[in-house]
């Protein structure tokens, strides 16, 4: 299941190159990914676990500029017993600007030390 927002370029994302700094296209990847687990993840389930980001690998394949509207879009793949594989694309139109890999792995929210990722949110999330 994909989930995706958009958003618009503002000066802050902007690098000495006059295009979008990388590090603003990691932030859009990391907020595209809590946003999904935000709005798909009940009150409950939020409040009983979080996520934690063990590896980002990014392919920078376009550049964006001040102004542009752009798509963050995310989806989770395979789930082992405690991490799960989440990937990202941040487009413009139909162009793949960035292209993204990630590990996460669920915390109990208490705790803050790993747990089992629930029959539930392999469920909710699709996860292989």
């Amino acid at each position: 299941m994909k989930f995706s927002h958009q958003l618009i370029v503002s000066s802050e994302d902007i690098d000495e190159h006059k295009h979008v700094n990388n590090v603003a296209y990691l932030r859009w990847v990391q907020d595209v990914a809590v946003a999904h687990w935000e709005a798909e993840a009940s009150f409950d389930l939020q409040s009983m676990f979080t996520w934690f980001v063990l590896r980002h690998e990014i392919d920078y394949k376009g550049r964006a500029f001040e102004g542009d509207l752009v798509t963050a879009e995310t989806w989770v793949g395979k789930a082992t017993r405690i991490k799960c594989e989440r990937f990202s694309r941040i487009l413009r139109n139909e162009e793949v600007l960035v292209e993204a890999k990630s590990i996460w792995c669920l915390l109990n929210s208490e705790t803050q030390r790993p747990t089992r990722v629930t029959e539930e949110l392999r469920a909710m999330f699709k996860m292989l």
